[in-house]
């Protein structure tokens, strides 16, 4: 008993985020990101531990977790080598509150730009999001049976029980008795239906649910009733500065113009899934919502800072460097441990994971405020990328980039072939332009492959079927002329 650690109400999401995500090993999650990333070694693993340890933390006795810090990752390489792409890739990996932020975007208080809290109240809205979803699937049963009723309910005359609006059944002649849809007029509106009579409505009703989950109505067209909320004015929407007082404008405006309900047409098929978000809705509870996302935020997200580099300062101390130490001051307080206040609570930040990345051509992450530095331990360097890694690339990635256009080809009724030794060509100018000209990695490939591929591109549709090989020689004629004019080079390729 000593040694199994009690959970609070603190921890039961974050638990559930555990099972959700399937505790990936470090191990599964490197091989998960080499179905896309090439090479990279080094920064897949150094990010793989950094997320493992977020479930490493939750098992530690509660003394001890509270005490345990995440490890925030810093990646620096050349632009184009995966650092983005790692990011995207882990975001749809793991099912945790996760945002990927551009530090251009962010500038000193009081300067055009947003202030760095909001990249936390982006994590949140994730966490919202991942919360419905969870909770969304333990009620949709539920959700989808009251939907259907309500479908019904507009679908069958408005003299049925529980109907306020539809239309007369007759179009589903000979499917649907309509001798049976008919309430004797002979009746007073005072006068108990006879059980013969609902009888007969609830075997048109049972009629009406068989045809509907058939598809056959779903074109069908009917009248829905749907919310409509009030929206702050225009001119108040991404104010300079105005983050946190946004979410109190728009609370304030929620109470001076309440939503209200308004009619639509739309066809059986849309008013379905209306009607379903309506009831998930409905059964959701808002504050056990916000109150879960704060703290799956708080305990397992993750803020990916992309092109920290451009905040670094580079010696000067006027014009833009003022701002970008401002932006750095701004930002340390977050990534040490502070409490951001939401539209849906409080927020500490103590235990989020950050990972920041950076091509540091003009500056290096020495040129970060010290205090910044050292909240970042892990320092990973991406390396730059061989003609064989981009050989890879083209060919190895689950989605790589010649199954990208093999697979738009195809749409077109034309088979395209890549050869071996086109493909290695192709590699080697990427390489080569990687080379002389600036280096933007991977990057460069597409700049090829449109180049290779622009006039097949052109021609596709007209083709009707046919079949395209993309050869040495295919690949030598297409950029030829590119090649043999290095200004023409610089500016194509």
């Amino acid at each position: 008993m000593e040694n199994t650690p009690t959970h609070t109400h603190e921890e039961n999401a974050v638990i559930s985020t555990q099972a959700a995500a399937h505790e990936l090993t470090p191990r599964e999650i490197v091989t998960e990101l080499d179905r896309f990333i090439i090479g990279q070694e080094a920064a897949k693993r150094a990010i793989a531990v950094a997320v493992r340890n977020r479930v490493r933390r939750q098992r530690l006795p509660e003394s001890l977790r509270h005490e345990v810090v995440p490890k925030n990752v810093m990646m620096s390489g050349p632009t184009g080598v995966g650092k983005t792409e790692i990011a995207r890739r882990l975001a749809k990996l793991i099912d945790a509150p996760f945002t990927k932020v551009e530090a251009t975007r962010y500038t000193e208080v009081g300067y055009y730009g947003r202030d760095v809290e909001s990249m936390v109240r982006d994590l949140v809205e994730d966490g919202i999001r991942i919360v419905k979803r969870r909770q969304r699937q333990t009620i949709e049963e539920m959700a989808v049976a009251a939907a259907e009723e309500k479908l019904l309910d507009l679908l069958m005359p408005s003299t049925y029980p529980n109907s306020t609006e539809g239309s007369d059944p007759s179009f589903l002649n000979p499917m649907f008795d309509t001798a049976e849809a008919t309430t004797s007029t002979a009746s007073t509106s005072h006068t108990t239906e006879s059980e013969e009579a609902a009888a007969r409505r609830l075997r048109s009703r049972e009629k009406m649910r068989a045809i509907l989950r058939t598809g056959a109505l779903d074109g069908k067209k009917v009248q829905i009733s749907v919310e409509k909320k009030a929206s702050m004015p225009a001119m108040m929407v991404g104010s300079v500065g105005m983050d946190g007082l946004e979410e109190n404008l728009e609370k304030m405006f929620g109470k001076m113009m309440p939503s209200h309900r308004v009619q639509r047409e739309v066809t059986v098929a849309e008013a379905r899934k209306i009607l379903i978000d309506q009831e998930v809705e409905s059964m959701l509870d808002p504050d056990k919502v916000n109150a879960e996302a704060v703290e799956l935020s708080e305990n397992l997200g993750i803020i990916f800072i992309d092109e920290i580099d451009k905040i670094a300062d580079s010696g000067k101390t006027q014009g833009a460097d003022v701002s970008r130490q401002g932006v750095q001051r701004d930002l340390l307080p977050i990534v040490e441990g502070s409490t951001v206040q939401t539209k849906y609570g409080s927020v500490k930040t103590e235990h989020i994971l950050f990972i920041a990345a950076g091509a540091f051509h003009k500056v290096t992450p020495a040129d970060l405020m010290p205090e910044l530095q050292g909240r970042f331990p892990i320092r990973v360097e991406l390396s730059e990328l061989s003609e064989d890694d981009l050989y890879r690339i083209l060919t190895e990635p689950s989605a790589s980039l010649l199954k990208q256009y093999v697979g738009m080809f195809a749409t077109e009724q034309v088979e395209l072939v890549f050869e071996e030794s086109a493909i290695r060509l192709m590699a080697a100018h990427a390489w080569e332009r990687n080379r002389v000209q600036q280096n933007i990695g991977a990057r460069r490939l597409v700049t090829i492959l449109e180049r290779v591929l622009e006039e097949a591109n052109f021609s596709a549709p007209e083709m009707g079927s046919g079949r395209i090989v993309v050869n040495e020689a295919y690949v030598r004629q297409r950029l030829e002329a590119v090649l043999a004019d290095d200004d023409v080079s610089r500016f194509i390729l």
